[in-house]
């Protein structure tokens, strides 16, 4: 009896601590230990078979996956950035399963500003599919392969409006009609004097806000932004958000393994950026399309390489023309705005040299094709970028 006894207390004290440390949290370790920290299929399924036979194990994983997406934002990294990387390298059903991670882990985050909730407001919708045990296990596993893998990143300033002032202005609604009518229009010429024009109230907006900025008692500092840069020809695409960045007071560093470039600057020029950078992408594959359409009249097939030449052309010639704009927009307002802008710009630098001190300038690649450069600079001289008078 005595030794049965001291089993059964024994048994009994392992019993609770057992229960201090589910079964569940072992079940998920155990799944963990044999797929995340090994990258054979054969350890994934290993794991997913562990995760399958214990359905108990699903709350604990669920909120393991929590702390991988909380762990990321840690690191530097924002629903946008995780939801194209995992776009990208992953399934559609993996895209979902961050997505209603993402959703159910911001209740315990932070507040993070405008621009966080914004890219929360436009994840993915639709719920994960479930299938089989095993089927959703290794989705899961494979989704925290790649969150437990993510580097870390430069971290973000998000902008600090001041008071009284809305980043999304009646003038940015303005731009934006501008360029949604751009990129509607059937007609090459129309496009890019839409173009021309969101670009000059881009700039207007900006010596706005610069002289709002000076004289105020604490200016906004630059604030960041990612905007992605995806494949194909995302050099060419890289160049022209550069193009477009530089136009408007700001500075772009492209993360070519992660499919991104930062964008520093003021606030109104990263929205800005962010508006003529997604219209212009818009209408240089519009443009694109029908000037392979008349190569290809011509007895000649497209290629890869006209797509990369008339894209690099296209980005090049249009930040010279957006510039342009800029500029006479800018003098037009005056010799008291220049010391503004120069201090603006010296903390763009500062900033964007605090954030990448590291950076070096890479050549563009597969630029060879003659008939696609000429196509792609043709496309954007046709832009109509002389001064025009002030909208009332």
């Amino acid at each position: 009896m005595a030794v049965n006894l001291g089993l059964s207390v024994a048994c009994f004290f392992s019993t609770r601590a057992w229960h201090d440390r589910p079964v569940s949290s072992s079940t998920v370790d155990t799944a963990f230990q044999a797929a995340l920290y090994d990258t054979a299929d054969t350890a994934l399924d290993t794991g997913a078979s562990v995760l399958a036979g214990d359905p108990s194990a699903d709350a604990e994983l669920d909120r393991r996956g929590r702390e991988f997406v909380a762990a990321a934002w840690r690191r530097g990294w924002q629903p946008a950035d995780v939801v194209r990387i995992a776009r990208r390298d992953l399934d559609d059903v993996h895209v979902r399963v961050l997505a209603a991670l993402i959703r159910a882990q911001a209740p315990d985050d932070t507040a993070r500003g405008p621009r966080w909730t914004a890219q929360l407001a436009e994840l993915p919708a639709e719920p994960p599919a479930r299938t089989d045990r095993f089927s959703h296990a290794t989705t899961v596993l494979e989704l925290y392969r790649l969150l437990l893998r993510l580097p870390a990143l430069e971290p973000l300033q998000e902008p600090r409006p001041g008071p009284g002032r809305r980043s999304d202005s009646r003038m940015l609604t303005r731009i934006r009609a501008l360029l949604a009518k751009a990129e509607a229009t059937g007609y090459p010429q129309e496009a890019e004097a839409l173009t021309a024009k969101a670009q000059e109230l881009m700039a207007r907006h900006s010596v706005d806000e610069a002289l709002l900025d000076a004289q105020a008692t604490d200016p906004d500092a630059p604030a960041a932004c990612r905007i992605g840069v995806e494949p194909p020809y995302e050099q060419a695409k890289a160049m022209l958000l550069n193009a477009v960045a530089d136009a408007n007071h700001c500075r772009a560093v492209w993360n070519e393994p992660y499919g991104f470039s930062t964008v520093v600057g003021f606030e109104a020029d990263l929205a800005a950026v962010e508006l003529l950078h997604t219209s212009l992408l818009v209408q240089a594959q519009s443009a694109m399309a029908k000037a392979e359409a008349a190569q290809r009249a011509g007895g000649r097939k497209r290629t890869k390489t006209f797509r990369q030449s008339f894209l690099a052309a296209y980005a090049h010639r249009m930040g010279t023309r957006l510039g342009e704009v800029a500029a006479a927009t800018e003098s037009r307002a005056g010799e008291d705005l220049l010391p503004v802008l120069a201090t603006r710009e010296v903390a763009v630098t500062a900033a964007t040299d605090r954030m990448f001190p590291d950076t070096v300038t890479t050549r563009m690649r597969g630029i060879t094709d003659e008939a696609g450069w000429t196509e792609g600079a043709e496309a954007a001289d046709r832009a109509q970028v002389a001064s025009r008078p002030r909208l009332p």
